[in-house]
């Protein structure tokens, strides 16, 4: 299992964004890896394009994070920054598994917005309409993902235009009180993504956008536990402040980790 370590901020338009940077690689130091790679992202703010801000650095770090994929041999872990970085190796895992794959995307949102209904032009917040291939081009996958190869779980944000996405094009979607049905009639080849911003936010704060009445740390792990078949895996948006290391928080990364590359 290689580690790889893509420290972008700039697919958020929090404030806090650019700790994503220091997050990134703070948390690839926690997980379990044969290597670690670190992307050598572009870390200038970029222009709005297409409703997208920053739009020339977040396709040009695609570009980078797939060039650096291409030299890796098995499985990867990715660990961001911002969830945008994942749509690289989820693409490269499409190309690998086909039809038969799998996203479980664990996030506190569902990241369905595009650039017509999101103002800020987040791109972190589009991500999975992105690998739908419903996003500018330079930012979707070659070969997009169908509505039947994603579930949604831990979503609580009850964004109106978001959850009129998710009716529309019929993506699976649970809440917190359900988390655990997204293990309903999962099977082959999975990619987990993991925000952790789906997290309880007075156990693990150290996000850009904490959600409140999250997902428990032990029974987020408890879950990924009894995913089969994890052939990748992300974990994104640690954002933490200054220099000071939470031991607690460091300790679910460590453990997230652990269990998604067992």
């Amino acid at each position: 299992m290689t580690v790889l370590c893509v420290p972008q901020w700039q697919g958020s338009a929090s404030s806090k964004a650019p700790r994503l940077m220091a997050g990134a690689r703070r948390a690839a130091a926690l997980v379990p890896g044969a290597a670690v790679v670190t992307v050598p992202v572009v870390e200038t703010a970029g222009e709005k394009v297409s409703g997208i801000r920053a739009f020339d650095a977040l396709v040009e770090n695609q570009r980078l994070t797939r060039e650096a994929l291409a030299a890796i041999d098995g499985r990867v872990i990715t660990i961001g920054g911002d969830c945008s970085v994942d749509i690289a190796p989820i693409a490269a895992a499409r190309a690998r598994y086909g039809d038969a794959l799998t996203v479980l995307w664990i996030d506190a949102h569902p990241d369905v917005y595009s650039p017509q209904t999101l103002e800020s032009g987040a791109f972190h917040a589009m991500v999975v309409r992105a690998l739908l291939g419903d996003a500018p081009a330079g930012l979707t996958p070659e070969q997009p993902l169908t509505p039947r190869q994603i579930v949604i779980g831990g979503e609580r944000a009850n964004v109106p235009s978001e959850h009129a996405y998710l009716a529309e094009t019929g993506l699976r979607r649970h809440g917190v009180d359900d988390l655990e049905q997204v293990l309903d009639g999962l099977r082959g080849p999975v990619y987990v993504h993991v925000d952790l911003d789906v997290l309880e936010p007075t156990v693990f704060g150290s996000t850009c956008y904490p959600e409140p009445d999250g997902v428990r740390p032990q029974r987020l792990i408890d879950l990924i536990a009894q995913v089969d078949d994890i052939v990748g895996a992300a974990i994104t948006e640690h954002a933490p402040a200054g220099d000071d290391v939470d031991a607690g928080e460091s300790e679910t990364i460590r453990r997230l980790g652990a269990a998604l590359t067992r």
